[in-house]
């Protein structure tokens, strides 16, 4: 299994554009084959912070999520949105 954490900066006057579009990507996504969970949350202390936790259930399903036109049209969107650069991390269980 895959667990990726990204956490998104995202401007100020741009958290409902952004909310907008990043729902659309989670329900998409959500139903793509290999996806276990796609969620996004936002932190309780500074609601400009939005952090995708997304597990996937190997690295194809990973693969293929990164390509299908979904994520390749609406990321690109997100990333216009943010003040500074996602902080990703992308985890296997530890063994």
């Amino acid at each position: 299994m895959i667990t990726i954490v990204a956490k998104h900066f995202v401007k100020e006057d741009k958290i409902s554009e952004f909310l907008e579009h990043a729902k659309k990507l989670v329900e998409i996504t959500r139903k793509e084959q290999g996806c276990i969970k796609y969620q996004l949350y936002q932190d309780i202390k500074d609601a400009k912070i939005l952090t995708m936790i997304e597990e996937w259930q190997d690295k194809d399903a990973l693969d293929r999520h990164s390509v299908s036109e979904h994520f390749t049209k609406i990321v690109p969107i997100l990333v216009g949105l943010v003040e500074k650069q996602t902080e990703m991390n992308i985890y296997k269980k530890a063994e």
